[in-house]
């Protein structure tokens, strides 16, 4: 009897340890390349201190595990990466189970923090880094060009650094940030960019969370946009949440999710003015750039010659680099829930800054028409940046685009 009571025991104890939660197929509608994919967890029970959750996907070769990671939330959902290139009617399935697992996938993704930044790290290579300190101009300079709360630097998986600040040229650039210019809080302009007129400014106040993960990793911060004008004290215009999070995705490229949320406190609100800057996410590109080794193309075919004022679904900013291929570069996304999107772009003209023809590019959602952000309303724009070493082409720029602008369909089976 004891072998019989031995084999029954490990057959209870397996059942305990692995349990189907349910399986579901992922239908894809076009074709996508490493997408993030999330599945909601209705009416399951996903706080249980009786096992883990663990994402396995069913092959011809066996079940494969897949990293996964749950954001909690109003609606909890299981995020994933659909990853390599995933044709369009392609049909892939996936088994979620409750296990004590034991062969825990090693986290890829993590944040560093430090006194002035906070940086995240893939594979150990730095992806970017937050500014959350205040950072002052050089010596000599007008202090009113100090601020926080901005991305530099932003590197690529070979280590270019594609990202630049306080230019001498532009003092109030910084790296990749969102740089409201022209508003009015009631009958009074106020300039959130051009600090020197010293009107406004924007500061870092808080990390409101900080995640890491086996798919993505990354953070919230509140910004707030001061109003320096009129009478009395500086007084907040705008609350700004910036969710950045960075994907685990492969060695080819960083995939870099850019959120940000506007909310005013002020009684009547503000208007964001319709301006050719002032939007959600902007860019001044590295010193080495410029109109002979840099280049634009866009969802709507434009280049560097005529992108600027155009819109676009997406557009690719590349340029020469220290990388092996010779080239590095960023592929901006605009989502579709966006103002505006397809979005108006400001890309400099190639004789910008007396001829060089330096790089500043940004999605601008007011470029055409004004913006009113009520009081105590939340306003979203939704961004994504593919950065990769080498050139990338359209049919590649397109998949990228697929797999931020929607979710697949995903079919939860019995």
């Amino acid at each position: 009897m004891k072998p019989l009571l031995l084999i029954l025991a490990f057959f209870i104890s397996a059942h305990l340890i692995a349990q189907d939660v349910f399986r579901f197929e992922v239908r894809s509608d076009e074709e996508r390349i490493d997408a993030p994919v999330s599945v909601t967890l209705d009416g399951l029970n996903y706080n249980t201190d009786k096992g883990a959750l663990v994402l396995y996907e069913t092959t011809s070769e066996g079940e494969i595990q897949v990293p996964c990671q749950l954001e909690p939330g109003h609606t909890a959902k299981l995020w994933f990466i659909l990853s390599g290139t995933t044709s369009k009617s392609a049909i892939r399935n996936f088994v979620l189970k409750l296990e004590d697992n034991n062969n825990k996938i090693v986290q890829q993704v993590i944040l560093k923090k430090q006194p002035q930044d906070l940086t995240i790290l893939s594979k150990e290579k730095p992806v970017l880094s937050y500014r959350y300190g205040m950072i002052y101009p050089p010596e000599g300079i007008n202090p009113l060009y100090k601020r926080s709360g901005f991305i530099h630097p932003l590197l690529t998986p070979e280590g270019q650094i594609l990202s630049r600040i306080q230019a001498p040229d532009h003092y109030h650039h910084y790296g990749i940030w969102g740089p409201w210019t022209l508003t009015h809080i009631d009958d009074r302009e106020v300039d959130f960019w051009n600090l020197a007129k010293g009107q406004g400014t924007v500061r870092f106040e808080a990390f409101l969370s900080e995640t890491e993960g086996e798919v993505f990793s990354g953070f919230k911060a509140l910004q707030q946009h001061i109003d320096f004008g009129g009478t009395g004290e500086d007084q907040v215009a705008m609350n700004e949440v910036l969710d950045v999070r960075t994907w685990n995705a492969g060695d080819n490229v960083f995939i870099i999710d850019y959120t940000t949320s506007l909310n005013s406190p002020l009684p009547n609100g503000i208007m964001l003015d319709a301006y050719r800057y002032g939007g959600g996410i902007g860019f001044r590109a590295t010193e080495k750039w410029h109109k002979d080794n840099c280049t634009v193309l866009t969802s709507g075919g434009k280049t560097r010659a005529d992108a600027d004022g155009s819109n676009a679904r997406w557009c690719i900013v590349e340029g020469e680099s220290d990388a092996r291929a010779g080239r590095s570069g960023i592929l901006f996304l605009s989502h579709p829930s966006n103002r505006m999107h397809p979005e108006s772009m400001r890309v400099w003209p190639l004789d910008a800054n007396g001829g060089r023809g330096d790089m500043y590019f940004e999605f601008v959602p007011i470029r055409h028409e004004d913006w009113k952000l009520e009081t105590r309303k939340d306003y979203t724009l939704k961004y994504r940046m593919i950065v990769f070493d080498g050139e990338m082409d359209a049919e590649t720029a397109e998949m990228h685009w697929n797999s931020f602008a929607k979710m697949p369909q995903i079919h939860r089976l019995k």
